[in-house]
Protein backbone atom coordinates (compact mmCIF):
# COMPACT_ATOMS: atom_id res chain seq x y z
CA UNK A 1 0.00 0.00 0.00
CA UNK A 2 1.57 3.56 -1.09
CA UNK A 3 0.25 6.72 0.77
CA UNK A 4 1.15 10.52 0.31
CA UNK A 5 3.07 12.46 3.36
CA UNK A 6 0.53 13.94 5.98
CA UNK A 7 -1.43 17.15 5.19
CA UNK A 8 -2.11 19.58 7.54
CA UNK A 9 -5.86 19.96 8.50
CA UNK A 10 -8.24 21.45 6.16
CA UNK A 11 -5.57 21.15 2.80
CA UNK A 12 -7.58 19.87 -0.13
CA UNK A 13 -7.18 16.13 -0.85
CA UNK A 14 -5.12 15.94 -5.02
CA UNK A 15 -7.28 14.10 -7.17
CA UNK A 16 -7.51 11.20 -7.69
CA UNK A 17 -6.36 10.92 -11.47
CA UNK A 18 -4.08 13.54 -10.24
CA UNK A 19 -1.97 11.68 -8.19
CA UNK A 20 1.88 10.79 -8.99
CA UNK A 21 2.45 8.05 -10.92
CA UNK A 22 5.52 5.51 -9.69
CA UNK A 23 7.99 3.34 -11.65
CA UNK A 24 6.00 0.50 -10.60
CA UNK A 25 2.82 2.10 -11.94
CA UNK A 26 4.32 2.38 -15.15
CA UNK A 27 5.67 -1.22 -15.28
CA UNK A 28 1.98 -2.61 -14.76
CA UNK A 29 0.67 -0.69 -17.63
CA UNK A 30 3.84 -1.37 -20.16
CA UNK A 31 3.19 -5.32 -18.91
CA UNK A 32 -0.20 -4.97 -20.20
CA UNK A 33 0.70 -3.48 -23.69
CA UNK A 34 3.12 -5.81 -24.40
CA UNK A 35 0.34 -8.72 -23.51
CA UNK A 36 -2.36 -6.80 -26.24
CA UNK A 37 0.85 -6.38 -28.98
CA UNK A 38 1.44 -10.55 -28.18
CA UNK A 39 -2.13 -11.25 -28.93
CA UNK A 40 -2.21 -8.52 -31.74
CA UNK A 41 -4.57 -6.33 -29.98
CA UNK A 42 -2.01 -3.85 -30.85
CA UNK A 43 0.18 -3.35 -33.83
CA UNK A 44 3.36 -2.30 -33.63
CA UNK A 45 2.99 1.17 -34.16
CA UNK A 46 0.52 1.58 -31.55
CA UNK A 47 2.45 -0.54 -29.05
CA UNK A 48 5.85 2.07 -29.45
CA UNK A 49 3.44 5.06 -28.95
CA UNK A 50 1.55 3.35 -25.94
CA UNK A 51 4.64 2.43 -24.70
CA UNK A 52 6.34 5.61 -24.63
CA UNK A 53 3.49 7.65 -23.30
CA UNK A 54 3.50 5.20 -20.26
CA UNK A 55 7.02 5.41 -19.38
CA UNK A 56 6.70 9.82 -19.86
CA UNK A 57 3.11 9.78 -17.74
CA UNK A 58 3.48 11.38 -14.30
CA UNK A 59 0.11 10.93 -12.90
CA UNK A 60 -2.41 7.62 -12.70
CA UNK A 61 -4.92 9.66 -14.89
CA UNK A 62 -2.24 9.64 -17.72
CA UNK A 63 -1.53 6.07 -17.22
CA UNK A 64 -5.24 4.49 -17.46
CA UNK A 65 -6.39 6.01 -20.36
CA UNK A 66 -4.06 3.71 -21.87
CA UNK A 67 -5.49 0.65 -21.24
CA UNK A 68 -8.77 1.10 -21.50
CA UNK A 69 -9.96 -0.34 -24.40
CA UNK A 70 -7.54 -3.29 -23.77
CA UNK A 71 -9.68 -4.92 -21.04
CA UNK A 72 -12.62 -4.59 -18.79
CA UNK A 73 -12.46 -2.16 -16.11
CA UNK A 74 -12.13 -4.92 -12.96
CA UNK A 75 -8.59 -6.33 -15.23
CA UNK A 76 -7.40 -3.07 -15.82
CA UNK A 77 -3.45 -2.19 -14.33
CA UNK A 78 -4.45 0.52 -12.35
CA UNK A 79 -8.07 1.72 -10.92
CA UNK A 80 -8.78 5.31 -10.26
CA UNK A 81 -12.71 5.22 -10.12
CA UNK A 82 -13.39 6.93 -6.41
CA UNK A 83 -17.56 6.56 -7.29
CA UNK A 84 -19.19 5.47 -4.00
CA UNK A 85 -19.04 1.59 -4.11
CA UNK A 86 -22.71 0.02 -3.51
CA UNK A 87 -24.07 -3.40 -3.67
CA UNK A 88 -27.48 -5.39 -3.48
CA UNK A 89 -28.11 -8.75 -2.86
CA UNK A 90 -24.57 -10.02 -4.20
CA UNK A 91 -20.71 -9.62 -4.10
CA UNK A 92 -18.48 -7.08 -5.37
CA UNK A 93 -14.49 -6.81 -4.84
CA UNK A 94 -12.65 -3.98 -5.33
CA UNK A 95 -8.43 -4.94 -5.70
CA UNK A 96 -5.51 -4.95 -6.99
CA UNK A 97 -4.33 -1.27 -7.79
CA UNK A 98 -6.55 1.39 -6.58
CA UNK A 99 -6.61 4.17 -5.18
CA UNK A 100 -8.69 4.94 -1.78
CA UNK A 101 -10.15 8.56 -2.05
CA UNK A 102 -9.76 10.66 1.33
CA UNK A 103 -14.03 9.11 1.76
CA UNK A 104 -15.33 6.26 -0.09
CA UNK A 105 -18.56 5.89 -0.01
CA UNK A 106 -20.03 2.42 0.78
CA UNK A 107 -23.18 0.78 0.49
CA UNK A 108 -24.03 -2.98 0.87
CA UNK A 109 -28.07 -3.77 1.23
CA UNK A 110 -28.18 -7.50 2.23
CA UNK A 111 -24.82 -7.69 0.43
CA UNK A 112 -21.09 -8.17 0.65
CA UNK A 113 -18.10 -5.41 -0.06
CA UNK A 114 -14.73 -7.15 -0.35
CA UNK A 115 -11.75 -4.66 -0.39
CA UNK A 116 -8.11 -5.29 -0.69
CA UNK A 117 -6.04 -2.99 0.25
CA UNK A 118 -2.42 -4.79 -0.31
CA UNK A 119 -1.45 -2.98 -3.17
CA UNK A 120 -3.71 0.21 -3.10
CA UNK A 121 -2.84 3.86 -3.07
CA UNK A 122 -3.88 5.69 0.02
CA UNK A 123 -4.93 8.99 -0.92
CA UNK A 124 -4.52 10.51 2.79
CA UNK A 125 -2.86 8.14 5.57
CA UNK A 126 -6.47 8.53 7.31
CA UNK A 127 -9.33 7.62 4.93
CA UNK A 128 -12.63 7.14 5.47
CA UNK A 129 -15.19 4.58 4.18
CA UNK A 130 -19.14 5.81 5.11
CA UNK A 131 -21.25 3.40 5.13
CA UNK A 132 -24.81 2.35 5.18
CA UNK A 133 -24.92 -1.25 5.99
CA UNK A 134 -28.11 -3.71 6.03
CA UNK A 135 -27.82 -7.15 6.68
CA UNK A 136 -24.80 -6.46 4.66
CA UNK A 137 -20.74 -7.42 5.13
CA UNK A 138 -17.83 -5.50 4.97
CA UNK A 139 -14.78 -7.74 4.58
CA UNK A 140 -11.36 -5.48 4.16
CA UNK A 141 -7.77 -6.92 3.67
CA UNK A 142 -4.89 -4.50 5.07
CA UNK A 143 -1.01 -4.73 4.57
CA UNK A 144 0.85 -4.93 7.89
CA UNK A 145 0.50 -1.88 9.86
CA UNK A 146 -2.74 -0.47 8.84
CA UNK A 147 -5.00 0.08 11.49
CA UNK A 148 -9.07 -0.06 10.84
CA UNK A 149 -10.89 1.75 13.73
CA UNK A 150 -15.06 1.21 13.54
CA UNK A 151 -16.59 4.60 14.54
CA UNK A 152 -19.81 4.50 12.80
CA UNK A 153 -23.63 3.74 14.18
CA UNK A 154 -23.93 -0.43 15.01
CA UNK A 155 -27.15 -2.15 15.99
CA UNK A 156 -27.05 -5.78 16.08
CA UNK A 157 -23.86 -6.00 14.21
CA UNK A 158 -20.70 -7.76 14.87
CA UNK A 159 -17.10 -6.68 14.13
CA UNK A 160 -14.24 -8.93 13.50
CA UNK A 161 -10.66 -7.00 14.00
CA UNK A 162 -7.81 -8.74 13.05
CA UNK A 163 -4.97 -6.45 11.93
CA UNK A 164 -1.02 -5.62 12.77
CA UNK A 165 -1.23 -1.95 12.78
CA UNK A 166 1.97 -0.14 13.56
CA UNK A 167 2.86 3.22 15.95
CA UNK A 168 1.23 6.13 13.47
CA UNK A 169 0.81 4.39 10.50
CA UNK A 170 -2.29 4.80 7.92
CA UNK A 171 -5.58 4.23 9.32
CA UNK A 172 -8.85 2.93 7.62
CA UNK A 173 -11.87 4.51 9.41
CA UNK A 174 -15.38 2.58 9.02
CA UNK A 175 -18.20 5.17 9.80
CA UNK A 176 -21.74 5.39 8.94
CA UNK A 177 -24.66 2.74 10.21
CA UNK A 178 -24.79 -0.55 9.99
CA UNK A 179 -27.75 -2.20 10.84
CA UNK A 180 -27.91 -6.48 11.20
CA UNK A 181 -24.66 -6.34 9.59
CA UNK A 182 -20.99 -7.27 10.09
CA UNK A 183 -17.27 -5.82 9.81
CA UNK A 184 -14.11 -8.10 8.97
CA UNK A 185 -10.93 -7.12 8.52
CA UNK A 186 -7.69 -8.63 8.46
CA UNK A 187 -4.05 -8.62 7.70
CA UNK A 188 -2.12 -10.95 5.81
CA UNK A 189 -1.02 -14.19 7.56
CA UNK A 190 2.67 -14.01 8.77
CA UNK A 191 4.95 -16.33 7.63
CA UNK A 192 6.92 -18.74 9.94
CA UNK A 193 10.17 -16.25 9.72
CA UNK A 194 7.47 -13.26 9.95
CA UNK A 195 6.38 -15.10 13.49
CA UNK A 196 9.66 -15.47 14.67
CA UNK A 197 11.20 -11.76 14.16
CA UNK A 198 7.99 -10.58 16.01
CA UNK A 199 8.41 -12.57 18.96
CA UNK A 200 12.48 -12.08 19.33
CA UNK A 201 11.33 -8.13 18.84
CA UNK A 202 9.29 -8.48 21.51
CA UNK A 203 11.16 -10.17 23.98
CA UNK A 204 14.10 -7.95 23.11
Amino acid sequence: MDFPSRRPPGDQATPVRDLRASDADRERVVNVLGEALADGRLTMEEHSERTSAAYAARTLGELTGLTTDLSPEETQPILVDDRPISILFGRTRREGRWVVPVRLPLVALFGTVELDLREAVLQRRHVVLDSMVLGGRIRILVPEGVRVDVTGRTFVSTRDLRTRPAHEGPTVEISGTMIFGSIRARAPKQTFRQRVRGRLGRNR
